[in-house]
């Protein structure tokens, strides 16, 4: 599986409007309103890389609104979550 983050500069009225849009899209998990630099951040996963593209290319950047987009691939996940479940391993809830 392959994890993307792309973030986007987007029109500035149309913020809620492309957000859901983007949500619906298949391979797109979640869609974040941020601030900052950028708008909005758009979480991908997908199969392979040919599905990224094509998410990507054919699907997301063709939104109406979208001014700019970066796109980051994720190497590795590290999550609290992750880590508590492994440290937990063998050990019992006692009530």
């Amino acid at each position: 599986m392959v994890t993307a983050m792309v973030l986007l500069t987007v029109q500035r009225d149309r913020v809620n409007a492309i957000a859901e849009q983007l949500v619906g899209l298949d391979g797109i998990s979640e869609v974040y309103s941020v601030a900052g630099g950028y708008d909005l951040v758009a979480i991908i996963r997908a199969r392979d890389n040919e599905q990224l593209a094509d998410i990507v290319t054919a699907r997301l950047l063709k939104v109406d609104g979208i001014l700019k987009s970066e796109t980051l691939i994720a190497f590795r996940v590290y999550s609290r979550h992750d880590l508590e479940s492994m440290f937990n391993i063998g050990f019992e809830k006692r009530g």
